[in-house]
């Protein structure tokens, strides 16, 4: 009994000491929080963008009243036009679940909103997203204009990409040459997706802090490491609607 006791002893300590091989696998720091960042772009009808405004500022209580809306914006510049883009907040994927329940039974929304708009749309994109761990949503100090620059970086997740591409941002940010709103991490759509939202005071001022960060040689080198892990990139210049909680 005593061989096998000390025999067993040995061989738990081995386990505890020996290193966790699925480790290997992780593709980044593990997602705690689940909170999730809904992403969705609406195509309007070009004649239609107008009465969509108008009937969404009228109706967006109706929405508002089952689940939190992060902000509205109409895209200015990069793509297409015509289009709106908008972020709603749920606790879990489980409480998104309860609201889409929730929407499919209020008459009220369907019938003021929902079946209005339907022919006022040409086309409808949903992106689940997480915040990354090492960002903290930001409200803006005042209205201004917002950049949402997304990057395709190369397969292998955050264990590949995430240091430099945190670095890259925070050389940014630690120079005052924008403000950051958020940096999320595509959990559904198309993967290995970065978004950051920026925030600037307008568009002019967002066009100067670029330029003076291009000469600086912190944000160069930290973007060029960045780089190593970038397939594309692509940029949109939002405008925030009255009805916004981000304005």
């Amino acid at each position: 009994m005593l061989v096998l006791r000390s025999g067993l002893t040995r061989a738990l300590a081995a386990r505890t000491l020996a290193p966790q091989v699925c480790s290997s696998f992780a593709t980044g720091p593990r997602q705690y929080d689940g909170t999730l960042y809904e992403f969705r772009t609406y195509y309007l009808k070009p004649s239609k963008m107008n009465e969509f405004l108008e009937n969404t500022k009228k109706n967006i209580h109706l929405r508002t009243a089952h689940s939190e809306l992060v902000g509205y914006w109409s895209v200015e510049f990069g793509g297409r036009m015509n289009k709106v883009f908008h972020i709603w907040k749920y606790d879990n994927f489980a409480h998104r679940t309860e609201v889409r329940k929730a929407l499919a039974k209020d008459k009220e929304w369907q019938e003021q909103y929902l079946i209005p708009n339907l022919a006022l749309i040409d086309k409808q994109e949903s992106e689940i997203t997480y915040l990354v761990p090492w960002c903290k949503p930001e409200k803006p100090p005042k209205e201004g204009i917002y950049e949402l620059a997304t990057f395709q970086m190369k397969p292998g997740g955050p264990a590949l990409w995430g240091d430099p591409f945190k670095r890259a941002v925070h050389a940014h940010i630690n120079r005052g040459y924008t403000k950051l709103v958020g940096v999320f991490h595509a959990e559904y759509g198309v993967l290995n997706r970065v978004h950051v939202l920026w925030w600037n005071e307008s568009a002019d001022s967002r066009a100067a802090g670029r330029h003076q960060s291009h000469e600086d040689p912190r944000v160069v080198a930290a973007v060029r490491e960045s780089v190593n892990f970038l397939e594309s990139q692509q940029n949109m210049l939002l405008i925030p609607m009255s009805f916004s909680p981000l304005k």
